[in-house]
């Protein structure tokens, strides 16, 4: 009973336990939500309104997420300690992101844009690292891809948005102007 696992759509979960796979199912929901208003967030003009809502819900979404992951992770430590240790990373640049843009640090757009940026990558990376066996296409990948093509693709991205923020850029004009 140890190794029972449960099917779902093609999909094994590695447990019986209805405790365990409710959680398994909280979880998907939060992880919906958090991946579904990030992309919001990200998408938004920047400017009061969905930019903010979005992101707000984005950031108790993920903690939700890390502390559901967290759960799933402490049954199954050995095999799922490396989810755990990518959720708490991920809330923590998600935390530095949005306390740089609430108490207006000298240059918080890009630790904004980077801290928020960063959570986003490492939540998709955990979710692939959990996942990329179950998903068609990925399962064809090597695993250690699972781990590598979010910040391949999420690092220029974020780098992009750096260089193209109007406010980040003049911050960056107005260093290069006084010599700082």
């Amino acid at each position: 009973m140890a190794n029972a696992i449960t099917t779902i759509d093609g999909i094994e979960i590695p447990s019986v336990d209805p405790v365990f796979l409710t959680l398994v199912g909280v979880h998907v929901l939060i992880g919906l939500i958090a991946v579904t208003s990030g992309a919001v967030a990200m998408l938004s003009i920047k400017r009061a309104g969905r930019h903010p809502a979005a992101g707000t819900m984005y950031f108790w979404s993920l903690v939700a997420l890390a502390s559901t992951a967290s759960a799933l992770a402490i049954v199954r430590w050995t095999d799922d300690y490396h989810l755990f240790v990518l959720g708490m990373f991920a809330v923590a640049a998600a935390f530095l992101g949005r306390k740089a843009r609430r108490e207006r640090w000298s240059r918080w757009p890009l630790y904004h844009i980077i801290g928020m940026g960063t959570s986003y990558v490492l939540m998709l990376t955990a979710f692939y690292v959990d996942n990329g066996k179950n998903i068609p296409l990925w399962n064809r990948l090597p695993s250690i891809l699972y781990w590598i093509v979010p910040g391949a693709v999420g690092a220029p991205a974020i780098a992009y948005v750096v260089l193209r923020n109007p406010v980040a850029r003049e911050l960056h004009r107005r260093r290069r102007r006084e010599g700082i």
